[in-house]
């Protein structure tokens, strides 16, 4: 690879900001092979393991549509009782109960799914406030310890959200919107309570999901929570200029459904989707909120007195589309939030919630100025929020003792949201905004090395003034595959410039990963665009001209160098 030595950067550059809107037409529809297998190892002592799981439904909605034609549950060690029920909330349980187990079991669920998605314009009519709703919906209004909408700053948030609000949809379009634009997608929170959410600006899916529902009840709008897997097939939208491609992490996601008097329940995924869900989603179980949804994936035991331990427990989802119709296409509007949100058309009177940030000033930084600037003061900046050194196959979450020394292990929303990124034929970038004059010493990005060989590198692009990837500034060092050192998880690779002086101004530049040979290599990515533009992470293929393929997601890097003052 040419390098540029001694490379000075000059830019004169404006960092607008715009509304991340975007209406979507079209649909998807897919039959899908969905199947789950679990490998439970029990602990010395183990009197009895229940394995507890619900059956998907059929479910019908303007948007989204889910027909279930086979639920099959395999054992490779029957178990001694089976039990079936149906909870207040309608979702049919199945526990599957081992009496004193010895030895690994595995377990293997399948579904047969014909999955739809919808999308044309709505027409919600719907008053606000709403009145007169029906018996068996006024409980999705409840205040619960999760999702608190009776709590002061609940009431305060939703009542000045929804204050100019004549319409149904215009009062959840508030709202979404406002948390769209808030909320900053963390795998690992420290609660998953609305209330933490709201005065942190943090949260996974149980977040969103239950900082939604608490700011919806407060406003009188019922909302239930929804669990399920979603699945990482990719899919693209037609966008103007090229493509966005979506892609959701493959596991276990929360997200809500909204009651409409004249539509019935519409889903949402309030970390990028209004009035919709992909076909990617599998729904399984509804309920109050993320404490009440555990008839699904809950591991519980009893135990000999005196016996400590838990049991291993490793989760694997796979799923083949058998077929897959997806025709797509999106337009971005001048209003709504800065991250990403995409919605269906809605033909009602609703507020275009306008975007209020000004255009930044343009900065300049001249040659002169950057060489003679002391470079002394260390930075370190990025897209830095990832869980390091984590088997995703294994994690779990905390285990808890019932009152009748009950054992319990809820499931886990923790997911694995990367991207093979030394696939043939494909190239990924990254943008990132720099504030402040620096000297370029490392870029660091959040892998994981499954195998193969070869050597990696990465490339710095200047933004080609349309928010894309323009001409190469210059190139790390080499890294030999087997320099990287072998994890569970995703570590930070650090790619060093330091035999070069970088010398950088402030403006919008791109960070591609180079390889060669085969390497098979992960890229960490996180939900929301939590850092930069929301379209920051693009491709290219072999038979693209520019990078016109836009990512819906922020790939996980850091900036290392010294700051200039």
């Amino acid at each position: 690879m040419k390098k540029l030595l001694s490379m000075t950067i000059i830019l004169s550059v404006a960092l607008p900001c715009f509304a991340e809107n975007y209406l979507l037409n079209g649909g998807q529809a897919s039959l899908i092979m969905y199947k789950m297998e679990q490998e439970i190892v029990p602990a010395n002592g183990t009197k009895r393991l229940i394995l507890s799981y619900v059956v998907p439904k059929t479910f019908s909605s303007p948007s989204y549509n889910q027909v279930i034609r086979a639920f099959d549950l395999k054992y490779s060690r029957n178990p001694q009782f089976i039990e079936k029920s149906v909870d207040i909330r309608g979702n049919e349980i199945r526990r599957v109960i081992w009496m004193r187990p010895k030895k690994p079991i595995k377990v293997t669920i399948s579904i047969e799914a014909i999955n739809s998605t919808i999308l044309k314009p709505l027409e919600p009519q719907a008053v606000f406030p709403l009145k007169d709703l029906p018996e068996n919906v006024k409980v999705y209004l409840a205040a619960t310890k999760q999702a608190p909408s009776d709590h002061p700053q609940i009431v305060s948030k939703a009542k000045k959200l929804t204050s100019l609000a004549i319409t149904q949809i215009d009062a959840v379009q508030q709202i979404l919107t406002w948390i769209v634009d808030q909320m900053t997608y963390v795998q690992r929170p420290l609660s998953y309570d609305a209330l933490y959410s709201l005065n942190t600006g943090r949260g996974n899916c149980q977040n969103y999901s239950h900082l939604s529902a608490a700011l919806m009840r407060a406003a009188g709008i019922p909302v239930r929570i929804v669990n399920g897997i979603t699945l990482k097939e990719s899919y693209h939208v037609k966008i103007s200029g090229g493509y966005l491609t979506m892609r959701m992490a493959q596991g276990r996601h929360s997200w809500i459904e909204v009651f409409f008097p004249d539509l019935g329940w519409v889903p949402f995924d309030p970390q990028q989707m209004q009035l919709f869900v992909s076909n990617r989603f599998i729904r399984v179980e509804v309920g109050l909120d993320n404490k009440e949804t555990v008839g699904d994936g809950t591991v519980s035991w009893t135990r000999i007195r005196g016996s400590r331990g838990r049991p291993r427990f490793r989760e694997t989802i796979g799923a083949e589309f058998v077929t897959d119709e997806v025709d797509l296409f999106a337009e971005r509007q001048s209003y709504g939030p800065r991250k990403m949100l995409f919605s269906p058309p809605v033909e009602a009177s609703f507020t275009a919630v306008a975007f209020e940030d000004a255009p930044a000033s343009p900065v300049t930084v001249s040659s002169q100025n950057l060489q003679v600037l002391t470079y002394d003061e260390q930075t370190v900046f990025g897209n830095l929020d990832f869980p390091e050194n984590v088997d995703f196959l294994e994690a779990r979450g905390p285990v808890e003792e019932t009152d009748d020394s009950v054992m319990v292990m809820s499931k886990n929303f923790l997911v694995e949201t990367s991207e093979y990124v030394t696939t043939k034929g494909q190239k990924y970038s990254q943008t990132f905004i720099l504030e402040n004059p620096m000297k370029l010493n490392e870029v660091g990005l959040a892998l994981h090395k499954y195998g193969g060989s070869g050597q990696l590198w990465i490339e710095l692009l200047e933004d080609d003034g349309s928010g894309k990837p323009g001409k190469l500034i210059t190139s790390s060092e080499l890294l030999s595959l087997d320099e990287i050192k072998f994890s569970l998880g995703y570590d930070w690779v650090d790619f060093t410039f330091t035999r070069e002086n970088i010398l950088l101004s402030p403006g919008r530049y791109w960070i591609a990963l180079g390889y060669t040979g085969s390497p098979v290599v992960n890229w960490f990515f996180t939900y929301g665009k939590p850092v930069g533009p929301a379209d920051g992470t693009r491709y290219i293929t072999m038979f693209d001209e520019t990078w016109s393929r836009s990512l819906v997601y922020e790939f996980n890097y850091r900036i290392a160098g010294m700051k200039g003052r």
